[in-house]
């Protein structure tokens, strides 16, 4: 993979572009909160010899910070800059947890920009998905790890999200360089940010729904079973996995990914070859 950087207005954001060279697709990957783009390193391993693999760092994570004034709106601008960039008009996004909410700002914004989306468990844009009591549950995650040791709140997150020894360890690497003060910063601005800038969308491209069958981080599972009854988005259990579904189980995670790639690309083509 190779590491570049775009310079946004809060600060310097890093990327990662490998894969295939001039590929017909390209895949996107945005991590969740309090990790970084090392989470996909199954996903690197599976599709890069088809397809062109981009990563970042979101802005306050990993090595894009520090980073001053963080919002989705600014995250979804520097992913439009890092496609351009690229020289990448369109892609495919697949958004986990935290990374779900740029990835579906950017679909907001740039809808022109995106083939399909895969949401890993994360949750829907749109207001009326989200109770009151939902988004002030939402704003004591934040305080709430501040009564924790920085030990024990390293190990109480990697294990609420992971199943297998792999994702664990992984969770818990990426966790490590990070102190408690910066894990409470990223969990604050993630979850306060997505209050304030929840917007409905509606999206036009193709969107598959994937969470793991034992995800209790949460209403995760709730949110999604609901957001595929109201668009009549395909939805998915990953089997024997947490919330970190595509480090429990990558096989299924990343066939799960490669069918919806292929049968959107092959509706598409079939679309343009009937026009």
């Amino acid at each position: 993979m190779r590491h570049k950087t775009l310079l946004a207005q809060g600060g310097t954001v890093h990327y990662w572009v490998g894969g295939k060279e001039n590929a017909d697709d390209c895949i996107v990957f945005t991590h969740g909160v309090t990790a970084d783009h090392t989470m996909f390193e199954k996903q690197v391993d599976c599709f890069s010899a088809n397809y062109t693999i981009i990563l970042w760092d979101v802005p306050m994570h990993g090595l894009s910070r520090p980073y001053q004034r963080f919002s989705y709106r600014d995250t979804a601008e520097i992913l439009h800059g890092i496609l351009q960039s690229e020289g990448i008009e369109r892609a495919f996004f697949v958004g986990m947890s935290m990374g779900g909410y740029p990835s579906q700002h950017f679909a907001r914004m740039y809808p022109n920009s995106v083939k399909g989306f895969v949401a890993l468990d994360t949750t829907p844009l749109g207001p009326g998905y989200y109770s009151k009591a939902d988004l002030w549950w939402l704003k004591l995650a934040a305080p709430m790890a501040r009564c924790l040791p920085a030990a024990v709140l390293r190990r109480s997150m990697a294990r609420s999200v992971a199943m297998s020894k792999y994702a664990y360890e992984k969770m818990a690497a990426m966790l490590k360089p990070l102190s408690k003060a910066e894990i409470i910063g990223q969990m604050r601005v993630a979850y306060e940010g997505f209050a304030r800038e929840n917007k409905d969308v509606a999206f036009s491209f193709p969107v598959l729904i994937l969470v793991g069958e034992k995800d209790s981080t949460g209403k995760v599972r709730a949110y999604c079973r609901e957001w595929a009854k109201q668009t009549g988005y395909p939805l998915r259990f990953i089997k024997r996995a947490k919330h970190f579904a595509n480090g429990d189980n990558p096989e299924q995670v990343n066939q799960e990914i490669e069918t919806f790639i292929t049968e959107t690309v092959r509706r598409e083509k079939k679309h343009d070859a009937a026009l």
